[in-house]
């Protein structure tokens, strides 16, 4: 396992991550979950990722009894979880001072932790100026409930704005951000957080590196049984396979399999390799229903150093959506 710095913060955090959304609670059973957890841990991943809305806490709980069962180290792990989604209470969503200090304590007696390495605010949240969201943020680090607090689908302004808050205010400011990447979605993490990298070292935690799993080419003749698209409480995701945005896309995805077929490796794996080519990613999170799909996205690692500057000009000939960039990562 590669090991990378969470921006310019001193954590080092496993290239490869394993994530608990749509699977732990809901797609798949305990036993199961747990396998995945142990494979990846014997793979040397030690960042783990959450959050309270996944299957309403049911996530949090068995990843942290999964923890606490296998009597792993817990200097060894990198455990994250996120807060917006808490409840249906007009004070259990949001990123209000009350719902981060109380959702915080409820997701770390659900995991059975005393505190988390990292937190994150999972979307911003127009209701609550960012003064105070930051405080409260800070208060976590401050407080010993978690090592370093970030964001996830924000926009450039709105980390920059935080930022600015905290050093007026002598505050923790964020320390990483969690966007959705992947060979359809590159805007944000390749442009419009160019900045945020130069001037505050900003870490990335990758989601979604396969597009929701359109990248693994199974999706190709339509939605099949089974899979997350399909899954009640998750037809909000079904758009995205469908119309005519969906069939371009699927089309782009068939001429990657002949990229990835003479490299040899899997779609899957040419997926996170391609989001892992970018220094700029911290970590990218793996989900997985079953062992077998997870081992075989590990491998995406050692598939990286292959992925050529022929390789990726190949690649982009085919997506044809390269961001207008400050500055080439390649």
């Amino acid at each position: 396992m590669e090991y990378r710095s969470l921006g310019s913060s001193g954590l080092m955090v496993s290239a490869l991550s394993f994530g608990t959304w749509v699977t732990f609670g809901d797609q798949v059973q305990e036993d199961t979950a747990r396998a995945c957890m142990i494979a990846a841990r014997e793979a040397g991943v030690n960042f783990f990722d959450t959050a309270e809305v996944y299957a309403e806490g049911r996530a949090e709980e068995v990843m942290g009894g999964i923890i606490e069962k296998e009597g792993w180290k817990r200097s060894d792990l990198v455990i994250a979880t996120k807060l917006f989604w808490g409840g249906k209470g007009p004070n259990d969503r949001g990123l209000s001072r009350k719902h981060i200090m109380e959702g915080m304590d409820a997701s770390l007696d659900r995991m059975h932790l005393d505190y988390a390495d990292l937190v994150y605010c999972h979307r911003p949240d127009p209701r609550t100026p960012i003064e105070e969201t930051v405080w409260a943020m800070s208060d976590l680090v401050r407080n010993g409930l978690a090592f370093y607090w970030g964001t996830s689908e924000w926009s450039a302004q709105q980390i920059m704005e935080a930022w600015a808050i905290a050093r007026r205010e002598h505050l923790v400011p964020p320390t990483m951000e969690q966007p959705q990447y992947n060979m359809f979605t590159r805007d944000r993490v390749e442009h419009e957080y160019a900045r945020l990298y130069e001037e505050f070292g900003l870490g990335t935690t990758i989601w979604s590196p396969l597009a929701g799993g359109l990248l693994t080419g199974k999706y190709n003749r339509g939605i099949p049984e089974g899979t997350r698209v399909s899954l009640a409480g998750y037809q909000w995701l079904r758009p995205g396979y469908e119309g005519d945005e969906a069939t371009a896309r699927v089309a782009k995805v068939e001429k990657l399999g002949a990229v990835a077929k003479d490299l040899g490796c899997t779609m899957a794996q040419l997926g996170v390799a391609w989001c892992l080519k970018n220094p700029r990613v911290s970590t990218v999170i793996l989900g997985a229903s079953k062992v077998e799909q997870l081992i075989e996205n590990l491998g995406a690692l050692e598939l990286v150093p292959r992925l050529d500057a022929a390789v990726m000009e190949r690649i982009e000939g085919i997506l044809g959506n390269k961001p207008v960039m400050e500055r080439d990562w390649r």
